[in-house]
């Protein structure tokens, strides 16, 4: 990429002014080129293969005890933390799903499902550097299960179908944390666990795991953005922040002093939101909006400020639980799948995972990036545009979690359905990847995958360390095509049968992105 190329990529990020010396300052990244030749990409090896300059450890994995009565749950997602000291935290980690064959039993029995229960929702673990390598604390009086077994009430003492509490939560995809220091969970394909009430009828349709057959529980319980207490555990269901497949909960302050939270609806055909809340401390009061990027605007979900919803929802309540129809109404933008969305540190742009959308011929997905209007979270308008298209040309496809370091490189992983992945259109790609694109340099603009995982496996939850130099990462559901655990699809890590883990990325490459030169 020419210096021209780059001036106009750096333009597009919000980040024109950055000179040509700190175009230059990782040239010790002028290595990427030798990085390039040396490149094992496309991988399909049962290992999480990393480009050179770059090391993993293992942190936490399913089944290891984390407390006298709790291990860490199955499939790890999403991962974020509260900061005690640069070297330690206090660590939450989604569990999105549970996968039978390995947590419970195929048979579905109430035990079975009450171990499957007990390995979703997410994990609150104490975290601590000592002698350079991160480590969880076991038995730390920190560490807790927040599960489907749970029981955790609405906001606000809100009444939702006869009752202000709910049996737990899961299907825990991304999340986010807010100003005020507590973490937020997404409750994404609930439907799974629960079913999905037929609209002519009113009846639960079958599910995929069966626990309604012993927990008949509404679906309209779940699909909620949870927010959990660090040191207690004590967690609540939001309301005002819509019900649908929530991917994301990203929470920022805007420059008129609102706390402003960006989800993605993970299903074909969905829509992104916004939540503005009335203050800066809370999400007791607020609006809920949807974009229509068609008209370069935010639509209100609120009964004043859009009367046409009035037709058909009787309060509040009612119309955040049919989130996704109202959106429909009043003509929000569908999208290809938005998953992850994160903010640019500098620029203050939003980015969406647009992951693919198959019906409408998008197999290979993009990330799209909005614009707010003079950089305010709270505006009421917008630019639009694609910042990066899935395909070969680009060597990605299906993007999906995504994470901004301090100097505005942009990371993100790819999410190709395990049954997809080295088949037809997706041969090219090898396993799923970990990509990064860095904003200055010889190759900023340019995608350059840096590890990949192993079979069937995905990577999520990207966080880094308080001081950058640590990647944590979420192995997730490798081996999760088995069918007999004589013979798994993958045995990563263990050499045995497949665990889904925590691990620690770190290495030059990392630091010499993430450090302190612009």
């Amino acid at each position: 990429m020419n210096i021209s190329n780059r001036r106009e990529f750096l333009k597009f990020l919000g980040a024109s002014g950055i000179t040509l010396s700190q175009l230059g300052a990782i040239s010790s990244l002028t290595s990427c080129s030798e990085l390039f030749t040396k490149s094992r990409f496309p991988n399909s090896d049962d290992n999480l293969v990393l480009i050179d300059g770059l090391k993993y450890y293992p942190l936490i994995s399913w089944n290891d005890p984390i407390n006298a009565k709790e291990t860490f749950g199955f499939n790890n997602d999403f991962i974020t933390y509260k900061t005690i000291s640069n070297n330690e935290l206090i660590m939450w980690v989604n569990h999105e799903y549970a996968n039978p064959i390995f947590v419970s039993g195929i048979e579905r029995t109430k035990e079975n499902i009450d171990l499957e229960r007990r390995a979703v929702g997410g994990s609150i673990i104490k975290v601590q550097k000592k002698d350079g390598k991160w480590s969880f604390i076991p038995n730390h009086e920190l560490n807790r299960g927040v599960r489907a077994d749970t029981k955790i009430p609405f906001a606000n003492n809100v009444e939702v179908m006869g009752t202000n509490i709910t049996d737990g939560t899961c299907s825990n995809c991304a999340g986010g944390f807010t100003p005020w220091g507590t973490f937020l969970t997404c409750e994404e394909n609930s439907d799974k666990n629960y079913g999905e009430r037929d609209k002519s009828t009113g009846k639960m349709l079958p599910t995929r795991f069966k626990w309604e057959d012993f927990y008949p529980n509404p679906i309209e319980h779940y699909q909620w953005v949870v927010e959990i207490e660090p040191e207690t555990g004590k967690a609540q269901k939001h309301i005002n922040l819509g019900r649908f497949a929530h991917e994301s909960a990203t929470t920022i302050i805007s420059k008129s002093n609102h706390v402003v939270v960006y989800s993605g609806d993970d299903k074909e055909d969905e829509h992104v939101y916004k939540f503005v809340s009335k203050t800066k401390t809370d999400f007791n009061e607020g609006v809920l909006y949807v974009a229509d990027l068609e008209n370069s605007k935010w639509l209100p979900l609120d009964l004043e400020l859009s009367p046409e919803l009035k037709k058909h929802y009787k309060d509040h309540v009612e119309l955040m639980i049919n989130t996704r129809e109202a959106a429909k109404i009043l003509g929000a933008t569908k999208l290809n799948r938005p998953e992850d969305i994160e903010v640019h540190p500098h620029t203050g742009d939003v980015y969406i995972s647009l992951t693919k959308n198959g019906k409408r011929g998008d197999y290979y997905g993009q990330i799209l990036k909005i614009a707010e209007t003079s950089a305010d979270h709270s505006a009421l308008t917008f630019k639009s545009e694609t910042f990066l298209m899935g395909g070969e040309l680009n060597k990605f496809a299906c993007p999906d979690n995504l994470a901004f370091d301090k100097n505005g490189n942009l990371w993100f992983a790819s999410d190709i359905s395990g049954d997809k992945i080295g088949t037809n259109k997706y041969q090219a790609f090898g396993n799923n990847g970990l990509f990064v694109v860095p904003t200055k340099g010889d190759h900023a603009g340019e995608v350059i995958q840096i590890a990949s995982a192993p079979k069937d496996a995905e990577f999520t939850g990207l966080s880094f360390s308080p001081d950058q130099k640590s990647l944590f990462l979420s192995v997730q559901h490798p081996g999760e095509l088995t069918t007999d655990l004589n013979k798994p699809t993958s045995k990563w890590p263990s050499g045995k049968t497949p665990k889904p883990t925590v691990v620690v990325i770190e290495g030059d490459f990392l630091e010499n992105l993430t450090k302190n030169n612009v």
